[in-house]
């Protein structure tokens, strides 16, 4: 996939409602968990991102790279300013959005890993840090999100999973050894445009993520080492408390 730098003056005020940009073949999935009228007040509503933030917002939608939606956006910024964690996790840096977001939220204090497999990706990510002045403290580390995770030994304080959701139940195993006692770990996407749910017949192309991803959450919600709420925001965000033992 080649990324292709394109105007942004054309864009309205709109660009962050449309971030949040349905993938392919899955256009009007997303009204199954969510209701159109209650996202554009929500969004309307709630600060608006500016300066590189909002740059990479209207980046996203031009290039049709989905990145995570506002009211996540907004919760994650309050979840770190809460949590205060000093070491983070994302898996699936993209172009560095979240990332970014949990940077400046943390108030430059956080040390952040994030994963990232798409070396184009990657590059943009990086220079979207470097814009935002966090060079210093967002490492973006390149190859396979499982690979790279069975690398690492140090805890971390917050693990945010935004990768392959199919990949979700195979991930969760490093999460958890990787997060700190008292840490969260928050997963993105986790109701699949509400297909999780979904009693009646599901596509062949989303029928596999679907079934892993309810795996997935219900791996999370009978985990005794875990606290799990499920939250319809956005594609539905996972938030999971590692107890003290």
């Amino acid at each position: 996939m080649r990324l292709r730098r394109q105007k942004t003056a054309a864009l309205s005020h709109w660009a962050p409602v449309l971030a949040f940009v349905p993938r392919k073949g899955e256009k009007g999935l997303e009204d199954r968990i969510r209701y159109p009228e209650i996202d554009e007040f929500i969004r309307n509503t709630m600060a608006r991102e500016d300066g590189v933030l909002k740059e990479m917002e209207e980046y996203a939608c031009l290039n049709h790279i989905p990145i995570i939606a506002p009211e996540t956006a907004a919760l994650l910024r309050i979840l770190v300013k809460i949590h205060k964690p000093a070491r983070i996790l994302e898996v699936g840096t993209a172009i560095g959005y979240s990332a970014l977001v949990m940077a400046a939220a943390s108030g430059g204090c956080a040390s952040i890993d994030t994963i990232e497999i798409d070396e184009e990706m990657a590059i943009l990510a990086e220079r979207n840090i470097e814009k935002m002045g966090f060079k210093s403290r967002i490492r973006v580390l390149r190859g396979d999100a499982l690979e790279v995770l069975q690398c690492l030994t140090t805890p971390y304080d917050m693990i945010f999973l935004d990768a392959s959701k199919g990949h979700y139940p195979e991930f969760l195993p490093e999460c958890m050894r990787l997060a700190r006692e008292g840490g969260i770990i928050l997963s993105d996407n986790v109701l699949y445009r509400g297909l999780v749910a979904s009693k009646g017949h599901v596509e062949h192309k989303h029928r596999t993520i679907a079934v892993r991803l309810r795996e997935y959450l219900e791996s999370l919600c009978k985990n005794t080492l875990l606290d799990t709420a499920i939250i319809p925001i956005g594609d539905g965000l996972a938030l999971s408390y590692k107890r003290r033992q």
